[in-house]
């Protein structure tokens, strides 16, 4: 039976794969359990780690040190990635005030974790896990780790001790802010949605639809080029329901008949004034328009021909070619507006209207061959991650140790790059949202069981006797301060809607948790929203800071 102790507590490949594999697979699954609607996830492989390392299972140390960072990086470039497309996007249309909110949020949780270590006795580089784990960054957690050797050679396991201990509560805390808030401001969910509703017809952005049936006599023959330049408010006919029935796509060149039906797109405000102009407004609504659009079907078709990667949607001219209309473009799970300027990439899956001879033509001009999509791509993530391990090995400064972006943020920077100008070089970045999420998960989960692993051996000792379960207190207040703070910024100044802060609440502290808790709370999506908009930006500045942070105490 010596060969089984050997495999658990000794040395080797067999004993790295089984302690590993073990270490994630059991933490999958605790991950898996909710206490009171809310889960860890798969924090807790990093203390099945912790606790397998306690009793003696142990990876050799240059073994661990490469687990580590070889799955942090292949984490990061995933999130990269995933958000390189959106990441400039984001400070347009409104996004600048969410962004400028959660960078506050950021700045006030660094700024009261360094008043916690000048008033403590706690470490800098320990803080700085706390930090982490209070704001729920696992990202942070492996830039501090790795800029700390980088800049002193050795590890410090009292950075993922502090993440250990404050995660749990900080989980619970960005939860419980969110209600905090709604007490604080007394929001009535029903009130505020109402009042939302109300400001969207009123905004000039906003835009809605209206069956409209022609009978101005002045109008007859007129092409629809033509009705807008008679028209003073701007709309758009997208489809003509002709009395017989039948129904075509509009263009330009399209010619009104009497009695035509004409699908009309144009801002709230202006509804009322096109419907009068150009005739009598129908009871007709969206599904009768499905309905009786027969002909007409939706397709979605993804773009598999490397030679329309990189092109603008507006240089395929479908509608000119085809007669058919581009209602929007997915990306990795995400959906965009599909405008002419928009930059397209292989795998894109564009959502088409017309009729089904012309979405076939449309279908073998763009590929939509799916075996084309199912060979991996690897060229894009290896060459990623050589670009990440070069830029962040450039010392920028030396204050006195060189300051450098390290493994985490050399490659978070060029996988964001890749993923937002890659195409337009012509660089195939496609992956497939479920190839994207397995390489997410793996490197997570790798560099989750090393750090478990590297820092079980002391964990009861400094907890019990070293006063570390003062940390979880100190998190606490790192997670709940900043979100008070900016919350009041945010609705007494910024006017923020309750929806769309939480959104920014959860986007802010990298919490999928919080922002599924919420979304099953209100009315709409606007937490998603506030979510999807401020998460690139604050992904990249959690690393970032906490990089810093750890080169300030070396």
């Amino acid at each position: 039976m010596e060969w089984i102790k050997e495999l658990i507590f000794g040395t080797g490949v067999a004993h790295s794969i089984l302690l590993l594999a073990f270490v994630i697979a059991a933490g999958t699954a605790l991950g898996k359990l909710k206490i009171g609607g809310i889960s860890l996830g798969i924090t807790w492989i990093l203390f099945i780690g912790i606790a397998a390392s306690h009793f003696g299972m142990v990876l050799e140390p240059n073994v661990l040190g490469f687990v580590r960072d070889f799955g942090l990086t292949l984490f990061v470039f995933a999130v990269g990635m995933q958000v390189g497309p959106s990441f400039f996007s984001s400070f347009k249309k409104g996004g600048l005030k969410l962004n400028a909110l959660a960078t506050l949020g950021v700045v006030l949780n660094v700024a009261i974790a360094l008043i916690l270590w000048k008033v403590t006795d706690v470490k800098l580089p320990t803080m700085v896990g706390v930090l982490s784990g209070a704001v729920t960054n696992t990202p942070g957690l492996g830039a501090a780790q790795q800029a700390y050797i980088d800049a002193s050679g050795v590890n410090d396991p009292t950075i993922a001790l502090g993440y250990a201990v404050a995660y749990p509560l900080g989980v619970i805390g960005i939860i419980s802010s969110l209600l905090i808030i709604r007490k604080i401001f007394k929001v009535d969910i029903e009130k505020e949605n109402r009042a939302i509703e109300e400001a969207r017809q009123s905004d000039p952005m906003a835009t809605g639809s209206a069956s409209v049936k022609v009978i101005n006599p002045e109008l007859i023959g007129k092409k629809v080029v033509e009705l807008r330049e008679m028209c003073e408010n701007k709309f758009v006919i997208s489809r003509v329901m002709h009395p017989d029935g039948s129904t075509t796509l509009a263009n330009g060149q399209t010619v009104i008949g009497e009695g035509d039906i004409l699908y009309v797109l144009a801002a709230l405000k202006d509804i009322a004034p096109v419907a009068a102009f150009l005739g009598e407004q129908m009871s007709l609504g969206d599904e009768d328009w499905k309905e009786d659009t027969g002909k007409y079907v939706s397709r979605r078709i993804v773009i598999t021909k490397s030679q329309f990667n990189g092109r603008y949607l507006g240089d395929l001219k479908l509608r000119t070619q085809f007669g058919v209309n581009v209602t929007r473009v997915n990306r990795a799970g995400v959906d965009l507006v599909a405008n002419a300027n928009l930059l397209l990439q292989l795998g894109d899956r564009l959502t088409v209207i017309g009729d089904e001879m012309a979405l076939q033509d449309v279908s073998r001009m763009l590929g939509n061959q799916l075996k084309r999509l199912r060979e991996p791509n690897v060229i894009p993530i290896f060459v990623g991650l050589l670009l990440g391990a070069l830029v962040g090995s450039i010392p920028f400064f030396n204050v006195p140790q060189p300051v450098k972006l390290g493994l985490a943020g050399g490659t978070l920077v060029v996988a964001i790059l890749i993923g937002r100008f890659g195409p337009r070089v012509r660089m195939v970045t496609y992956t497939t949202v479920s190839a994207n999420l397995m390489l997410k998960e793996i490197g997570i989960t790798l560099f989750l069981a090393a750090v478990g692993l590297s820092a079980g051996e002391g964990f009861v000792d400094t907890i019990v006797n070293q006063g570390g379960w003062k940390w979880i207190g100190y998190g606490f207040i790192i997670t709940i301060v900043p979100i008070l703070l900016m919350s009041f910024v945010a609705r007494k100044w910024c006017k923020v809607d309750y929806f769309t802060l939480t959104g920014v609440i959860a986007g802010g502290n990298t919490d999928p948790f919080a922002l599924s808790f919420i979304s099953s709370k209100v009315p709409n999506d606007l937490p998603a929203v506030g979510y999807t908009t401020v998460y690139p930006l604050t992904m990249f500045l959690r690393v970032i800071s906490a990089q810093i942070l750890v080169l300030l105490a070396v």
